[in-house]
């Protein structure tokens, strides 16, 4: 796979050749994202900070990690195509902004919340 478009195309072909089409709606599929993302909290949940970190080379919990990890791409892959969402120049420009409200001087090795932008 090339890019992110063919992966939308071939999403966009499997739910059709499933006719889920009619299931695909915002709504559902941010749903069904949001259960993904609690899917892959949860391989996370009482794991200590220093064992967070190796969980890719654990060979019992890294398969699981790495298909929630899918599952929720392939849904938000899903959603921003059927709301003509550009991801990639959607996390562009919020990396953009990120970046003027979370200015190195000013944040390096802080936590806390930037106020939003005016």
């Amino acid at each position: 796979m090339e890019d992110i478009g063919e992966l939308a195309a071939q999403l966009r072909e499997f739910a059709a050749e499933r006719d889920w089409e009619q299931f695909h709606t915002p709504k559902n599929l941010a749903m069904a994202l949001a259960g993904e993302v609690g899917e892959l909290v949860a391989e996370f949940q009482w794991l200590t900070p220093e064992q967070s970190r190796t969980v890719a080379t654990d060979p019992e919990a890294s398969p699981r990690i790495r298909g929630e990890l899918a599952d929720v791409f392939l849904y938000l892959t899903r959603l921003a195509d059927l709301l003509d969402v550009d991801l990639l120049q959607a996390a562009d420009d919020k990396l953009q902004e990120n970046s003027k409200r979370y200015t190195p001087e000013t944040y390096r090795g802080s936590s806390r919340k930037a106020p939003p932008l005016a």
